[in-house]
């Protein structure tokens, strides 16, 4: 079996190639170290790079930006891969703004790189696509919140699971980079239902681990241990930093794109994150973070939220669940960031 996995040295492509390894895959990443582009030396993941090629036997690295269209359809031709794992990306939808042709060109003409290369060369290959909850624009905004002491949280009973995937990505703000991602989703549905591809797309809420390389834009928990371990102040954008996100270990993702992979879907979605479970706030996130750091977080507020920001977001995962009952949820948040500050520590010497 062969696997291609777009963004490979990336948090998720990383954590995919060692999954399916693990389970005798033969792995192909493409990645070219557009991280560090975006993000300046700190999002470099070549670190990544050398480390799966030291963990996954016969690893092969394919040095290709998903923007070059020919390369994309001679590499898919070439390989025939037996499924597409595409976790290349943009990320941040504050760098989108001031990126704008770079962002879209990456997230959505990439994107159409790749579907149409596998609807030429494998389509019966399942393609499965790492969207974003940022799809949903601020439309989750909208609905009633209860302010509790640490965190904001849904009123709506309605919600009390977290949002479902047919809640509306219509008629609200999503910035640019929630745009781009909007079209490559959409693309990824179509390529689906129009021409019977087995794709998903998996709307992720907070995707982390501890091989992630977080940055300010970017890599909320991660930057946020970071902060902690240097002494660093960490900046809050708005809502008293009660905004709540829901977190899922990159293992948890790699290992619900195994179960689609073994029983493919066609033109399905997903919300892919941690679930209610797993969700904390800023805040509350400070205060796990100190409790496996034994340092105190330092942190200014600026009250002034992101544009597009959600001030509450978990996912609803009971369809996830339905369609693939032996995935679940299987590392806490707790013990998610335990990881993350282990890792910190080891980088950055401490």
């Amino acid at each position: 079996m062969k696997i291609l996995v777009t963004g490979a040295s990336g948090l998720i492509g990383s954590e995919v190639s060692l999954f399916f390894a693990r389970q005798g895959c033969a792995i192909h990443g493409v990645d070219n170290n557009q991280r560090a582009v975006f993000f300046g030396p700190q999002g470099d993941t070549r670190w990544n790079q050398e480390r799966l090629a030291k963990e996954i036997p016969g690893y092969s690295h394919h040095e290709l930006d998903i923007r070059d269209r020919k390369g994309v359809l001679d590499l898919v031709a070439t390989l025939k891969p037996n499924a597409i794992i595409h976790t290349a990306a943009q990320p941040s939808h504050d760098r989108a703004a001031a990126i704008p042709f770079e962002d879209f060109d990456t997230n959505a003409v990439g994107t159409l790189n790749l579907l149409e290369a596998t609807r030429q060369a494998c389509p019966e290959s399942p393609f499965l696509h790492m969207s974003t909850n940022k799809v949903y624009g601020d439309r989750p905004n909208t609905i009633a919140l209860a302010e509790r002491e640490t965190r904001w949280d849904y009123a709506d009973e309605t919600y009390a699971n977290g949002i479902p995937e047919d809640f509306s990505i219509d008629q609200s703000k999503h910035s640019l980079f929630g745009a781009s991602k909007v079209a490559a989703d959409v693309m990824v549905q179509e390529y689906g239902r129009y021409f019977q591809m087995p794709t998903c797309c998996l709307r992720g809420g907070c995707l982390t681990g501890p091989n992630h390389s977080g940055v300010e834009l970017h890599g909320f928990l991660s930057y946020l241990v970071k902060c902690n371990l240097e002494g660093r102040e960490y900046k809050v954008f708005g809502y008293k930093g009660k905004q709540v996100r829901d977190n899922i270990h990159s293992e948890d993702v790699a290992r619900f794109m195994w179960e689609f992979f073994k029983a493919p879907r066609v033109g399905e979605v997903y919300n892919l994150g941690g679930g209610k479970a797993n969700a904390c706030s800023i805040l509350e996130a400070f205060q796990l973070a100190e409790k496996f750091s034994g340092k105190s977080q330092i942190f200014t507020y600026v009250d002034e939220n992101r544009i597009g920001d959600h001030i509450c977001y978990y996912s609803d995962l009971r369809k996830m669940r339905s369609h693939f009952p032996a995935w679940d949820i299987t590392i806490s948040l707790e013990e998610t960031i335990r990881q993350i500050v282990g890792a910190w520590k080891v980088r950055l010497g401490k």
